[in-house]
């Protein structure tokens, strides 16, 4: 299969194009620097050095593609992720960039479409179980998580095969993701933000949600959720960081705290407890890492591979 990905040296990206090369697909990427280009050319990947934001020129590049994979996003770095302006970008990609991307599709006759999108705007569901049938909860900074799922849509209507893939929470070594700044915080004794103990938290590794996009081409269209096997609660979360780093366990934040977090906030204190069931069955794809108890050890081992290359 010949395979698009935007977003292809982005997190998720960077390992999902191996992983697809190695399926034994044929892959472009996009990328829009001379560094990301060649990053790309290592690989064995193709180049389109293309905009999300020109319709036509995304139209040329995507022509004789059997399917789009759309991981592009623009998270912004934790110290602003509680500010809704620090995700304009995001908000521009997930709004536009997914609809050029389905129109061009459309045009170029390629017959799937896969796009990213996020499972823990899920309303609070406390100990339930969530699968895709729970009605959806956005918050300020991810509404156009909707925008981009309504572009998926639009291209089922039109006689394409669409998927809509639900992350949970990202977890992994990269250095300028989240996860690092939650160690720094669990180092110091404390959990990052505010929240009760009990409730769930649903998560993936990064190599899972990788490997879960190279299953993805193979199933019916619908949304699933992408998750790990067994989401933890927020004390068993935490506490198996803190155990992995050997450290003492954090604290939680008093309640009060989270009133300043804005819309990030209110999500993250949440209970999700999401199933990865509709997918696993689809498409036979299983994580590597049941749940962060074995992914954690797995992640700081990799910390300190990229630390020596580093030295």
């Amino acid at each position: 299969m010949k395979i698009f990905v935007s977003g292809a040296t982005g997190v998720i990206g960077k390992r999902l194009v191996p992983l697809l090369l190695n399926s034994g697909h044929e892959v472009t990427g996009v990328a829009r620097s001379e560094h990301k280009a060649e990053l790309l050319n290592k690989m064995g990947a193709g180049v389109a050095e293309v905009s999300l934001f020109d319709r036509d020129k995304l139209e040329q590049a995507i022509k004789g593609h059997d399917a789009i994979i759309n991981m592009a996003t623009h998270i912004p770095p934790t110290t602003r992720a509680f500010f809704k302006s620090a995700w304009k970008e995001n908000d521009r990609i997930r709004k536009y960039g997914s609809a050029n991307l389905v129109d061009a599709a459309i045009s170029a006759g390629v017959k799937i479409f896969i796009q990213e999108s996020f499972a823990p705007m899920y309303g609070d569901h406390r100990d339930e179980w969530i699968d895709e049938n729970w009605p959806v909860q956005p918050v300020a900074y991810n509404f156009t998580t909707l925008d981009a799922e309504k572009s998926v849509q639009r291209f089922i209507q039109n006689g394409g095969t669409g998927i809509i893939m639900r992350f949970s929470f990202f977890y992994g070594p990269d250095p300028k993701g989240a996860t690092l700044d939650i160690i720094r915080f669990v180092k110091k004794g404390w959990v990052p933000f505010a929240a009760t103990p009990e409730g769930f938290i649903s998560s993936i590794s990064h190599d899972d949600a990788a490997s879960a996009a190279v299953a993805a081409p193979n199933i019916p269209s619908g949304i699933y959720n992408i998750s790990d096997d067994e989401p933890l609660r927020r004390r068993d979360f935490f506490d198996s960081l803190s155990d992995a780093l050997n450290v003492r366990h954090p604290k939680f934040p008093p309640a009060w705290i989270g009133k300043f977090m804005g819309s990030v906030g209110k999500m993250l204190s949440r209970s999700l407890r999401i199933s990865n069931n509709k997918f696993r069955t689809a498409s036979g794809w299983k994580p590597q890492f049941p749940s962060v108890r074995e992914g954690w050890p797995a992640m700081l081992k990799q910390i300190e591979i990229v630390s020596e290359k580093n030295l």
